[in-house]
C-alpha cells in the first residue's frame, strides 16, 4: 500500500521496517512465554538457578529456552500453516476465558476479597522470602528470629540493628482489598521511581530514617527506572495488531466493507478491555503491590491470577497460550511479508527470499525471520525488546497516515475512499502522534529506526527501483514545482543572480543518434549537474510522418544524457525546416521563469563543403535569433576534441582573450568549468589587448585589481597591437580600449557611487524586451556599461573628440560584412593579426575562449562573416566562442 502511494523507495524502506517490527514482536512473545513458564508454571525447570542477587540467571534461561522454542515454532510453520490456523481458535478461546475470569474475580472481590497479605516495615514493602510471620515479636514477647536476623547483626559483645528497623513497626495489609475498598483514589496518581529504589506505601505512616544500604536487599526494589514515556514504549506493543485486517484483505469476501468495520470494532473492543482492566486493577489492588514487578512481596505469586475467579491457573494457562499463539502468528506473517517485498523486486538483494516451496510457502524467508528473531531472544530483556518493535510499528503507521493524507491533499483521481467519515486531518493527527510517540518512547531508538529506514531508502534509490506505480511523491513534486515556478515568475531576476541556463542544440544523424555527444559532456562540466539544462534538436519533416523517428531520437538523447550524467530535459521538435525548428526552440523552450538564457551549439565544420553550400545560413540565423532573444551564445569549435567527463587534465591553461567587454561571460565560464574535476587543475589566463600608446602597465594593474574584487584567481597578460589591426573587431555595441580602462578604474569610486551604478545596471538589465524592440533601428543602441549616466555621456564626447585622430565613434559604427571593399579587407586583416597573436600565446592551451562578434545585418555578408570566424580561430584545437546576451553581467558590486 505504501509502495503504491508514496513510491517504491518509501514502500521498501517502511515495509522492511514493518517486517523487522513483526519479527521482533515474535521474539517478545516468545520471551513472554518463557517468563510465564519459568516463573509461574514450572520454576524448577530453570537451567540456571534463579536467585535474587543474580538477575542474569533469568536472562540466560530465556536465551536457552527461547532458542529451543524458536526452532520448534519454525518447524511447525514450515510443516504447514494450516496447523497454526487451527490452533488460533484454541488460543482465542484461552484469551476470552482469561478475560472473563478477571471480570468475575473483580465482581467477587466486592463482597469476598481474597486473602492476599503483604508485609510492611514502616511504609516500606518487605520481600516475603523465608518470612512466614509478619511481626517483630511472636507471642510472649519472643522475637521473630527470621525477621531480626535480616536487620540485626549479633557479635560476642553486642547486637547492632538497622535504625529504620528499630524505629518502625511491622504491619500486615491485604494486597487485594477488593473493588469496594476505595483504594482507587490512592492509585489515581503516578508514583515513578529510580532504579533500585525501595517500593513504599505512602498511605502508611513511618518514622523518618534512611536506614543502612546493607539491608536494602530485604525490601522490594524496582529493577528499572520508571517514567511515563518508558511505560508507553512497553505498553504500545499490546496494540500493534491494527493492521491485521489489512494484511489479510485477500481472504475477505468484501474487504472495502469488512476492514473499516472490523478494525474499528476491534479497536473499540480491545480499548475497552485494556482501559477497564487498568481501572479495575487500580480499584482492587494496592498500589505498592502493583509496582512490585515480580511479586516478591507475595512470595512470587501471580497477582492477577489471585484476583481472577475461579482459579489462578486460568490466567496462567491463558497467558501462556496467548503469548505462544502470538509468537506463532508473528513467525507465520513476517516471512510472508518479506516474501511479498522480495517479489515486488524493489530491493535487489532480497530477491532470493521471494522463492519457497511449490505451494508458495516462504521457506527462505522463514529461515531469515527465525535468525532475526533469535537476535531478539539473545537480547533476552522484554523491556529492551519492546521499544525496538514499537519504533518499527510506529514508523509503519506514520507512513500509512502520511500516504492517506497526501493522496487526499493532492486530490489523486484514483484515491476514492469508501469510508465516508474519513478526513485528511485525522491522518495528519495520526501521523503527528506516531512521530511524537517515537521520540517520547525512546529518542535514540527512534533515530536508529529512521537511520535504518533511510539507508534502505537510499539503497533502493541507488540500485534503481524499476517499479512505477504512480506514487504520490511525484504528485507532491509537481505541486511543489508549480508553486515554485509561480513564485519565481513574479519579479525580475537581479543581474547578480544570473547564471547560465543552457539550451543545447544537437544534430541527429540518419539513425537518430546524436552527432556530437561531447556537447553534452561540455554541458555537464559547465553545469556540474546543477541548474537548468534543455537538450533540444530539430527533425525535418511533418509530425504525422516523423513521430516514430522523433520518439526514437528523444529516447537516444535521453540515453546519452544518462550516460553523460547530464541532468536536464529533452525537447525534440519536428518542423518543415531546421531553421524554423531552431527558432521555435529558442523562443519556446522551458516554462515560465525556468527558461534558458544561453544557447550552446557546435561550429558547422561542413559549411565549406560543396554538397551543402548553404549550411552556414542556418548557423548565422541561429546567432541572430539568440541575439534577438537577448540570450548568450556559446559556439564550441572542434567539439569532438573536447574532453569527456571521465578524462582529467593534470595541468594546462584555460586562456581567455578579453578583446571586448560583453558583461563578463568570459570571466564566468572558466570559473564554472574549473568547478568540475576535468578542468580543476587547469590555470586561468586572461589576455587583454592594448594599443601601442596605452599605459599597458597600469591596465594590467587595474585588471588584476578587478579580478581580485571578483574573487577570481587568474594570471593577467596585456598584449599590445596596432589600432589598425584590431579596430574592425569593435564595430558593435562594445567597449573600446579607453572605455574598458575606465571600467577597470571604477573600483576607485566611493561606496555611494558604486551602489548607484549597480542600481543603474540592474534597472537597465531588467527592462522589458518590448521596450528594446520598440526602439528605432537607426537610433544608437545602449552599451552595457558599468558606470553612471554622467560618465557615459563624458565617454561619448571623449570618443567623438578622438575621431579626428583616426578613431570611429563606437555608437555610430555599423557592420559592413557584405561590402567587397577596403572595409572587408580590413576585417580579414584584423582576423589574421588576432589569430597570429592568439596562436603565439595559446596554441597549447587546453581551451581558448574568444569574444564572438555579431553577424551582419545584411544577410548578403553571411559568408564573409563565416570566413572571418574561420580565420580568427584557425589553428586552435579547442575553442569556445562567446557572445553575451546583454542581460548577464559580472561586476564588483554583485
Amino acid at each position: 500500500m505504501i509502495s503504491r502511494s508514496l513510491g517504491p523507495e518509501f514502500g521498501g524502506a517502511v515495509g522492511l521496517c514493518f517486517y523487522l517490527g513483526t519479527t521482533f514482536a515474535g521474539a517478545m512473545y516468545i520471551l513472554g512465554t518463557i517468563e510465564i513458564l519459568l516463573t509461574y508454571i514450572s520454576p524448577n525447570a530453570a537451567i540456571f538457578p534463579i536467585e535474587q542477587d543474580d538477575p542474569q540467571a533469568m536472562l540466560n534461561n530465556m536465551r536457552i529456552y527461547g532458542t529451543c522454542i524458536i526452532a520448534m515454532m519454525a518447524i511447525v510453520v514450515f510443516v504447514g500453516v494450516k496447523y497454526v490456523n487451527k490452533l488460533a481458535l484454541v488460543f482465542l478461546a484461552c484469551v476470552i476465558l482469561s478475560i472473563m475470569a478477571i471480570y468475575a474475580g473483580v465482581i467477587k472481590s466486592a463482597f469476598d476479597p481474597p486473602d492476599f497479605p503483604m508485609c510492611l516495615l514502616g511504609n516500606r514493602v518487605l520481600a516475603k522470602r523465608n518470612l512466614e510471620i509478619c511481626a517483630k515479636y511472636i507471642s510472649n514477647n519472643t522475637i521473630n528470629e527470621a525477621l531480626w536476623n535480616k536487620f540485626c547483626i549479633t557479635t560476642n559483645e553486642s547486637t547492632t540493628c538497622d535504625p529504620y528497623f528499630m524505629a518502625n513497626n511491622i504491619t500486615e495489609i491485604q494486597g487485594i482489598p477488593g473493588v469496594a475498598s476505595g483504594v482507587l483514589l490512592d492509585n489515581l496518581w503516578s508514583a515513578y521511581s529510580q532504579k533500585g529504589s525501595i517500593i513504599e506505601r505512602n498511605q502508611t505512616s513511618s518514622v523518618a530514617g534512611e536506614g543502612q544500604k546493607t539491608y536494602s536487599q530485604h525490601y522490594v526494589l524496582t529493577d528499572i527506572m520508571t517514567y511515563f514515556t518508558m511505560l508507553v514504549g512497553i505498553y504500545f506493543p499490546s496494540v500493534t495488531g491494527i493492521m491485521a485486517g489489512s494484511n489479510r484483505s485477500g481472504d475477505l469476501k468484501d474487504a472495502q466493507k469488512s476492514i473499516p468495520f472490523g478494525t474499528i470494532l476491534a479497536i473499540a473492543t480491545t480499548s475497552f478491555i485494556y482501559l477497564s482492566c487498568v481501572v479495575l486493577f487500580g480499584a482492587c489492588i494496592e498500589g505498592a503491590l502493583l509496582r512490585d514487578k515480580f511479586g516478591e512481596a507475595v512470595s512470587g505469586q501471580l497477582v492477577i491470577g489471585t484476583l481472577a475467579w475461579p482459579s489462578p491457573w486460568v490466567i496462567v494457562i491463558g497467558s501462556f497460550f496467548s503469548t505462544c499463539g502470538a509468537g506463532l502468528q508473528s513467525l507465520t506473517g513476517a516471512p510472508r511479508l518479506l516474501q511479498a517485498i522480495a517479489r515486488d523486486g524493489i530491493v535487489p538483494f532480497l530477491q532470493v527470499f521471494g522463492h519457497g516451496k511449490a505451494n508458495g510457502e516462504p521457506t527462505w524467508a522463514l529461515l531469515l525471520t527465525a535468525g532475526i528473531c533469535e537476535i531478539g531472544i539473545l537480547i533476552a530483556s522484554l523491556d529492551s525488546v519492546a521499544p525496538i518493535l514499537s519504533m518499527f510499528f510506529l514508523m509503519c503507521y506514520m507512513f500509512v497516515n502520511l500516504a492517506c493524507a497526501l493522496q487526499t491533499l493532492l486530490r489523486t483521481p484514483n484515491w476514492r475512499p469508501r469510508f465516508k467519515y474519513y478526513h485528511w486531518t485525522l491522518s495528519f493527527v495520526g501521523m503527528s502522534l506516531c512521530l511524537a510517540l517515537m521520540f517520547i518512547c525512546s529518542w535514540y531508538y527512534a533515530l536508529v529506526a529512521m537511520l535504518i529506514a533511510g539507508c534502505i531508502y537510499k539503497y533502493i534509490e541507488y540500485r534503481g527501483a524499476e517499479k512505477e506505480w504512480g506514487d504520490g511523491i511525484r504528485g507532491l513534486s509537481l505541486n511543489a514545482a508549480r508553486y515554485a515556478l509561480l513564485r519565481v515568475e513574479h519579479g525580475a531576476t537581479h543581474t547578480k543572480n544570473w547564471r547560465p541556463q543552457i539550451l543545447v542544440l544537437v544534430n541527429l544523424d540518419s539513425e537518430q543518434n546524436v552527432k556530437h555527444p561531447r556537447l553534452l559532456s561540455l554541458t555537464t562540466q559547465l553545469k556540474a549537474g546543477k541548474g537548468l539544462t534543455i537538450v533540444g534538436s530539430v527533425l525535418q519533416g511533418t509530425f504525422l510522418d516523423k513521430h516514430v523517428e522523433a520518439q526514437k531520437g528523444e529516447e537516444n538523447i535521453k540515453a546519452l544524457m544518462t550516460t553523460e550524467k547530464t541532468k536536464g530535459f529533452c525537447q525534440l521538435v519536428v518542423s518543415p525546416s531546421v531553421r524554423d525548428g531552431i527558432s521555435h526552440l529558442i523562443q519556446s523552450a522551458g516554462l515560465g521563469a525556468m527558461k534558458h538564457n544561453t544557447v550552446l551549439m557546435a561550429w558547422p565544420h561542413s559549411w565549406k563543403q560543396p554538397t551543402d553550400p548553404y549550411s552556414w545560413k542556418t548557423f548565422v540565423d541561429t546567432v541572430r535569433d539568440a541575439t534577438s532573444a537577448q540570450q548568450a551564445l556559446l559556439v564550441a569549435k572542434n567539439i569532438d576534441s573536447f574532453p569527456t567527463s571521465q578524462e582529467r587534465f593534470a595541468d594546462g591553461n584555460i586562456d581567455i582573450w578579453w578583446i571586448v567587454h560583453d558583461g563578463g561571460m568570459l570571466m564566468l565560464l572558466p570559473f564554472l568549468l574549473r568547478q568540475h574535476k576535468v578542468w580543476r587543475k587547469c590555470r586561468m589566463r586572461i589576455f587583454t589587448v592594448a594599443q601601442m600608446d596605452d599605459n599597458s602597465i597600469q591596465m594590467k594593474k587595474d585588471l588584476q585589481m578587478f579580478l581580485y574584487h571578483l574573487r577570481l584567481d587568474a594570471e593577467v597578460e596585456v598584449v599590445e597591437m596596432f589600432e589598425n589591426d584590431i579596430s574592425a573587431f569593435t564595430y558593435e555595441k562594445t567597449l573600446m580600449m579607453e572605455q574598458r580602462s575606465q571600467m577597470l578604474k571604477q573600483m576607485q569610486l566611493s561606496k555611494n557611487e558604486r551602489e548607484r551604478e549597480a542600481q543603474i545596471i540592474h534597472d537597465r538589465n531588467t527592462a522589458s524586451h518590448s521596450t528594446v524592440a520598440a526602439k528605432s533601428s537607426a537610433a544608437p543602441e545602449k552599451i552595457q556599461m558599468t558606470w553612471t549616466k554622467e560618465k557615459l555621456i563624458a565617454e561619448k564626447h571623449k570618443v567623438k573628440d578622438l575621431n579626428a585622430a583616426g578613431y570611429r565613434d563606437i555608437f555610430n559604427m555599423k557592420p559592413e560584412w557584405e561590402s567587397l571593399n577596403q572595409s572587408n579587407v580590413r576585417r580579414m586583416h584584423t582576423a589574421v593579426k588576432l589569430n597570429e597573436v592568439v596562436l603565439n600565446r595559446s596554441q597549447n592551451a587546453q581551451l581558448v575562449l574568444l569574444n564572438m562578434p555579431g553577424p551582419p545585418k545584411n544577410k548578403q555578408g553571411d559568408e564573409n562573416y563565416m570566413e572571418f570566424l574561420e580565420v580568427l580561430t584557425e589553428g586552435l584545437n579547442k575553442v569556445l566562442l562567446v557572445r553575451g546576451g546583454g542581460r548577464e553581467v559580472i561586476t564588483i558590486y554583485s
